[in-house]
């Protein structure tokens, strides 16, 4: 398997209450044409959480606050993949693939970190069944 090695622009934004998580970063991705991005670091709330879990096909919808423990993934205007784990107010953890319907409380404090020397695609795995992340180095057009 051969690396791509990138250099990285970091950035911070603020999702705000009412947000979707999910959408919003999406729009995030499309907006900033975003070829190749992972979340960094992110804390924040929910008054929603949807998730699918593990070898599920539906989503999960759960009401209530939830503290935002771990969110990560990939981002590019071709599409994003996260996972995330929350935590309610007794301190159970939930933890699964980030579906639309996760609903911000207070904030979504996320860093981005931009690879700017790559571009991520996704495209249909035989092997898993999914579209799956390809990793390519970012043309001098891009």
């Amino acid at each position: 398997m051969k690396l791509n090695w990138s250099s990285i622009q970091a950035t911070a934004v603020r999702l705000k209450p009412g947000e979707d998580l999910k959408l919003g970063l999406s729009r995030l991705a499309s907006e900033n044409q975003l070829q190749a991005a992972s979340v960094f670091s992110a804390v924040g709330s929910l008054s929603q959480v949807a998730l699918r879990f593990a070898n599920c096909r539906e989503t999960t919808v759960v009401e209530g606050k939830h503290e935002i423990i771990g969110l990560s993934g990939t981002l590019s205007k071709n599409g994003v993949h996260l996972h995330m784990s929350v935590a309610n107010t007794q301190g159970q953890m939930l933890g699964g693939h980030v579906m639309e319907g996760s609903v911000i409380f207070t904030t979504l404090e996320v860093v981005i970190a931009e690879m700017k020397d790559l571009v991520f695609t996704r495209e249909h795995c035989s092997i898993s069944a999914f579209n799956e992340l390809v990793v390519a180095p970012r043309g001098k057009d891009a």
